[in-house]
């Protein structure tokens, strides 16, 4: 007997952008858009304004009207496209969502985010069983820190990884030329996979950046100094990576130390990024260590590294879209949740699977550096550029004379 196919509700899709917004989010959402397109059971694709805020304030695109070229520039946009929004839903506000949900008859619900995205997914996914509510939910992966459980890396963060790596290409000749010690910090909550891609620049040993320090090493102020110190004796200069997230043994972030108020957002995160309040400190720090006349500079890279329209990886291009497109078609085959993981293959050639995963084994859960590629808490292994050249690409061509 052969198996009967489920049955699909017939309604309206609703597609959101949440979190930080990347380099290629916008090819996940015209990837949910061309996955749906044309199908007997979606009468509409809306995209809601500034995610989870829209939803509740009934602000939709009506996304199916907008023609392929159109969408195709769109795709290759940086930044998200619809607006995104921080909200996290408590009971009261996912009773806001449903009464939208069901008075514009949404049934297909696609939510491309990072971790917390992915639990708020999860939570207006089990609110409309609860509701007994026919509504096939499913989260899209994004992150430029690159720590969704179950995937070997994230849409979002190979174009974040070669911007990172191609500023500090540029700032160790900067550096060379000028020699001193130079600070550049790199976003990274609690995991250091962007700031190690600085590794990338390293063309040779005495080549910057010298020190990177992620957040998976307990960070000494003392121990710093003393690393500071001995790489400036050995070349002259020193040009480090320093993640946003780096914290003492105690697991408190060196940030927090430093604001008088510290600002959390909806979801009670620290705000790392948008000040230069960790440089200064560290820049201070060394100038008290090595002598007031010790050319020190920092810099924060910021919310520059998540949408630089001139760093797009390619093949992060190409799986944001196909993330997008695989979320559909599960939909489609009517399974009613999930989420979509990026699986590596190979890496020679590099070769990757999509994977229908459970939402809550990603959902408000991190993945973090592996160990094996630190070295001794001050330092990236080479295997870490065996994982991530793939994903970056190309990088620009450097010649010296010196």
């Amino acid at each position: 007997m052969t198996p009967s196919k489920p049955q699909l509700p017939v309604g309206n899709a609703l597609i959101g952008q949440s979190g930080g917004p990347t380099a290629v989010i916008n090819q996940s959402l015209v990837g949910v858009v061309e996955g749906l397109r044309g199908h007997k059971n979606v009468k509409k694709v809306l995209g809601a304004v500034h995610a989870l805020r829209g939803i509740v304030d009934g602000k939709f695109i009506e996304l199916n009207k907008i023609g392929r070229p159109r969408l195709e520039r769109l795709a290759q946009t940086p930044s998200a496209a619809l607006g995104s929004s921080r909200d996290k839903p408590n009971a009261e506000y996912c009773r806001r969502i449903f009464d939208q949900l069901n008075r514009h008859n949404i049934r297909y619900f696609f939510y491309i985010g990072g971790n917390d995205s992915s639990d708020t997914c999860r939570i207006v996914s089990e609110m409309a069983k609860l509701d007994g509510y026919a509504l096939h939910c499913f989260h899209v992966p994004k992150t430029i820190d690159n720590d969704l459980m179950c995937n070997d890396h994230t849409p979002g963060f190979a174009s974040a990884a070669k911007f990172v790596a191609q500023a500090f290409m540029g700032d160790n000749l900067e550096n060379a030329a000028l020699p001193g010690i130079k600070i550049n910090i790199i976003m990274g909550r609690h995991a250091g996979f962007l700031t190690a891609a600085s590794v990338l620049a390293r063309q040779n040993k005495s080549e910057g950046p010298h020190l990177i320090y992620v957040p998976e090493v307990p960070f000494s102020v003392e121990g710093f100094l003393g690393d500071v110190e001995r790489v400036y004796k050995q070349h002259g200069r020193c040009l480090i990576a320093v993640s946003e997230g780096i914290h003492d043994s105690e697991g408190t972030p060196i940030i927090t130390k430093l604001a008088d108020a510290i600002e959390r957002d909806s979801h009670g995160n620290v705000q790392l990024s948008g000040t230069g309040a960790l440089g200064d400190y560290l820049s201070a720090a060394i100038k008290g260590h090595m002598g007031k006349d010790a050319r020190v500079r920092a810099d924060t890279f910021g919310y520059l590294q998540r949408c630089f329209a001139g760093c797009v990886s390619p093949v992060d291009a190409k799986e944001a879209r196909q993330v997008g497109r695989e979320a559909a078609r599960h939909a489609l085959l009517g399974v009613t949740e999930g989420s979509i993981a990026i699986e590596r293959v190979s890496s020679k050639p590099y070769k990757v699977r999509y994977r229908l995963i459970n939402v809550r084994e990603v959902a408000a859960k991190t993945r973090t550096l592996p160990p094996e590629f630190i070295v001794n808490g001050n330092n990236i292994s080479e295997s870490y550029r065996g994982y991530l050249s793939p994903l970056v690409g190309k990088l620009p061509v450097i010649e010296t004379i010196r």
